[in-house]
């Protein structure tokens, strides 16, 4: 896993679907369509961010990457290994390198275990090796190194504020010194007063510790300071990949340039912001064609009925649009 020639993680043409109930009128059982031949490569050291609207398919793709989903088809590399195919013995040692922050900091500690107690878990785990004085140096290390106080071990999850617990979680990230973390919306159910506060600890953490994110939000001003690249998606599939200062600048798809739209910047006295037109289709009956051209201003015949492929352009971007492909935007 030294090599770094070789992408930390690449996902290949992975599909998800997940089986909804079947009607007593039907046998048949209708599947939701959370992924739809999603490719993309992580380099060692960035802060790949996934971008798009609820439903999307973002956290589906980052539990996937981490093992918590099995893709119904496609796969997963780590270091060059393949890792989706891998039963939970084989996986267990790559497990330690990576590793998840979770969105909701009041559903993701154990409430019947003390801070001492869920931060050790994970070392006693992975680490059996370490004696007790190890294992409570470490403790104290990473939750110093995070801005908390390490007398805070003795408490419980619900004596913190959201902040407090999401750092808290952000540590137990950090006990086993992963290398690769997926972080799922991690600020977005804090406080906007102490957002910031928890990304200055995700980039301190990545400066000190060389660690690679998958970042997962829907904030693209988050975005704009904390990535290196972008992927944005649509209804599972990825539409537009690119470097994040290029799609602030000249974003190329017209899903990406009608979300970017929609940030509040002040021009004068008046926002510009260009709703997009029309809802997200059901993820159970994908639309044919570009799953986009329903809600797209520049779709026509072939956008309809053929499914455009995520090339590059001239540009760094790789964008899937039938569209920029024929030079009609």
């Amino acid at each position: 896993m030294s090599d770094t020639s070789t992408p930390l993680v690449e996902v290949r043409d992975v599909h998800k679907r997940f089986p909804l109930p079947s009607s007593f009128l039907s046998s048949a059982r209708p599947k939701v369509h959370a992924l739809n031949g999603v490719s993309i490569t992580v380099q060692r050291g960035e802060a790949f961010c996934l971008v798009g609207e609820s439903g999307c398919g973002k956290t589906t793709l980052g539990r996937t990457v981490i093992g918590l989903e099995k893709p119904t088809r496609g796969e997963v590399h780590y270091g060059g290994q393949r890792v989706d195919t891998l039963d939970d013995t084989a996986r267990k040692p790559i497990r330690q390198h990576m590793q998840m922050i979770f969105q909701n900091p009041y559903a993701s500690l154990n409430p019947r275990m003390t801070v001492q107690q869920i931060l050790e878990e994970p070392l006693r785990f992975h680490c059996p090796e370490l004696n007790a004085t190890d294992i409570s140096e470490t403790v104290n290390e990473v939750m110093t190194s995070v801005g908390n106080d390490p007398a805070w071990g003795q408490r419980y999850p619900h004596e913190f504020s959201g902040g407090q617990r999401q750092r808290i979680s952000i540590a137990r990230a950090l006990m086993v010194s992963p290398e690769f973390i997926v972080a799922d919306e991690p600020i977005s159910a804090l406080d906007v007063s102490i957002q910031a506060q928890v990304l200055n600890v995700l980039m301190d953490a990545q400066a000190q510790r060389g660690l690679t994110y998958l970042f997962i939000t829907h904030d693209l001003s988050v975005v704009e300071h904390f990535g290196t690249r972008v992927a944005v998606m649509y209804l599972g599939t990825v539409c537009e990949l690119t470097k994040t200062k290029d799609l602030f600048a000249t974003p190329r798809h017209p899903y990406t340039q009608l979300l970017l739209s929609a940030i509040p910047r002040m021009d004068g006295q008046a926002f510009k912001h260009q709703p997009i037109p029309g809802e997200v289709p059901s993820p159970v009956n994908l639309p044919s064609g570009c799953v986009f051209h329903g809600r797209c201003p520049h779709a026509n015949d072939r956008c309809r009925t053929e499914v455009p492929l995520l090339n590059s352009t001239k540009s760094t971007a790789q964008v899937a649009c039938h569209a920029v492909e024929e030079g009609r935007i």
